[in-house]
């Protein structure tokens, strides 16, 4: 039931730019969604509108695209929670 993790070059970039611990915990979280995208115990939400879905770890949002069919979970967007819906 695992899924291939994508991560685009922006949420990359984020990711690079953030503390090592905050850095541990989102990829931690991404890991998590990969080997189980309904897992009860991630905080995950289907965004409104659009076809992608969002993480919350603390005060971060990662906005990804899930793929079923094929299995694949794409990382789009890593921000702070005020920045992200903008």
């Amino acid at each position: 039931m695992s899924y291939s993790i994508k991560i685009r070059r922006e949420a990359k970039r984020k990711l690079q730019n953030l503390t090592s611990k905050t850095r541990l915990r989102i990829v931690d979280k991404i890991m998590e969604l990969g080997q189980d995208p309904d897992s009860i115990t991630l905080d995950t939400k289907s965004l409104t509108g659009t076809d992608l879905y969002r993480l919350r770890v603390g005060g971060w949002r990662v906005i990804y695209d899930r793929q079923d069919a094929v299995k694949i979970i794409a990382i789009e967007r890593i921000r702070s929670r005020g920045d992200v819906y903008k």
